[in-house]
């Protein structure tokens, strides 16, 4: 299956993502939001994509 509109600004390898594009590593958003769950983010693992939907 071809995904039409891939954001290639935004790579995105979570499967589960109800934007993410099914043929490829792309999110497909316009934009997204990011955030933290951490008072002082100092690794990835603290960053979070805020707009992330469950399929």
């Amino acid at each position: 299956m071809t995904c039409n509109n891939e954001n290639k600004c935004i790579r995105c390898s979570v499967s589960q993502c109800k934007y993410h594009c099914t043929s490829s590593n792309y999110c497909t958003l316009d934009t997204i939001s990011i955030g933290t769950h951490e008072a002082n983010p100092t690794m990835p693992e603290c960053v979070d994509c805020n707009s992330f939907e469950k399929k």
